[in-house]
């Protein structure tokens, strides 16, 4: 198979998310936010994930990856944010860019409701989130953001996954600059990162205080990539699915 990767369009969209509901529907993470499964919405959660991809197209660093053979199917999505010098003021567009697409997310919920989104879980995870970033976050060049890397399950473990990560990675190093994700997963993810270069530097504990032990916990692993940095000696051909 050989991949190409490239920035997402608009006509990438949707293939995108078919990527992105496929490969996620048992994570952790999405488990844990949508609760209860008999109220997804999968068609709110496609415009709420058109919104954000429109964003990104503009303001991130959104690619797809196809096999050149079959260029009409989208087998994996990388969503990343550009890094943002602690030096610099945030950019009018930017800003504005992100009010934007606050509006839009607000008239989503009047019209389509949370499609089964726990609003209490969201809001202590981005808790969470702002104190293991504000901890880690301490290079003033900034970082990049790996948000979302996802693969078609039926693609995993041929490469598409790195693919996507060694697009943006190579820019980084390039740069000069640190990587910083989130994972869901410790095991196997941890050590498919660390293949990248990736390091563990926290563990983010997120637990509803209205739902006691595991069930109302879900972890995520924080990792840092220095620039330049190399994995373990383990075989780097593996996925980052």
């Amino acid at each position: 198979m050989s991949i190409q990767v490239t920035r997402m369009t608009e006509a990438d969209i949707d293939g995108a998310i078919d990527t992105i509901q496929q490969a996620f529907a048992d994570d952790p993470y999405n488990q844990w936010i949508y609760p209860d499964r008999s109220k997804i919405d999968l068609i709110r959660n496609r415009y709420s994930l058109t919104l954000r991809c429109r964003w990104g197209i503009s303001h991130g660093l959104f690619h797809v990856a196809r096999d050149t053979a079959n260029p009409s199917t989208i087998l994996g999505c990388a969503m990343w944010l550009t890094p943002h010098p602690s030096s610099q003021p945030q950019s009018w567009a930017l800003y504005l860019s992100f009010w934007t697409l606050w509006l839009n997310q607000i008239a989503m919920n009047l019209w389509y409701g949370r499609g089964g989104l726990s609003t209490r879980r969201y809001w202590i995870w981005k808790d969470r989130q702002a104190e293991a970033q504000k901890e880690i976050w301490s290079d003033p060049l900034g970082y990049y953001f790996c948000n979302i890397v996802t693969v078609l399950p039926e693609a995993q473990g041929r490469g598409v996954g790195r693919a996507l990560m060694e697009e943006v990675l190579r820019v980084a190093d390039r740069e000069g600059r640190k990587c910083y994700l989130e994972s869901s997963r410790k095991v196997p993810n941890q050590a498919i990162y660390e293949r990248f270069g990736f390091r563990l530097v926290r563990e983010m504990a997120c637990q509803d205080p209205e739902t006691e032990g595991e069930e109302g916990r879900v972890m995520l692993y924080c990792m840092v990539r220095d620039p330049g940095a190399v994995g373990d000696g383990v075989d780097a051909k593996a996925d980052a699915e």
